[in-house]
């Protein structure tokens, strides 16, 4: 069973980061024991801001292609998408064009749960009202969701503090598959 986790964020401090480490970590540890789990880094998958012009010129770069392969490569996907001015990041909506140019169903069918984190008590609720409005028309199977703010008051010590919150984690990543879904 191989899960693919990333925060859709490039802060180096992202709490984001954090709770999809943290869910990954519920998954392996509470459901599948055996569980590859590939945490992946957007600063590894830095690319030129997308332009039609750009991928006339230069086609679609190598690590946007990386990035698409990891998701097919995944029996599940965990993502926890950071909120800027109510929607995505700018690092995540780049890498993420460039991969919809591979085939607009970037997450390829796989079974995903959506999760955000903000400093603020709405947990990044707009970004993730546009994360699950969006996410089937992009090909994924949404299986579960969870918001978290205020991410402080909420998360010590690389797991969540708030007894109903780390419950609706474990609802919500049960929900994944717990065999592979491709040999």
């Amino acid at each position: 069973m191989r899960v693919l986790a990333f925060a859709a964020s490039n802060s180096r401090q992202s709490i984001n980061q954090r709770l999809v480490r943290h869910a990954a970590d519920v998954f392996r540890s509470e459901f599948v024991p055996a569980a590859e789990i590939e945490l992946l880094d957007l600063n590894d998958y830095d690319l030129p801001l997308y332009s039609i012009d750009r991928e006339t010129e230069g086609g679609i770069p190598e690590r946007a292609q990386q990035f698409y392969d990891k998701i097919g490569a995944a029996d599940a996907v965990l993502v926890s998408y950071a909120e800027h001015n109510g929607s995505y990041t700018a690092a995540f909506k780049n890498i993420f064009d460039w991969a919809s140019r591979i085939d607009m169903k970037v997450f390829q069918g796989k079974p995903m749960v959506i999760l955000s984190a903000s400093i603020g008590k709405h947990g990044g609720a707009g970004v993730m009202r546009t994360a699950l409005d969006s996410a089937p028309y992009f090909g994924a199977d949404v299986r579960g969701h969870l918001s978290v703010g205020p991410f402080s008051e909420k998360f010590d010590d690389g797991r969540l503090t708030d007894d109903a919150l780390a419950k609706a984690l474990r609802d919500a990543v049960s929900n994944l598959p717990h065999k592979p879904s491709h040999s």
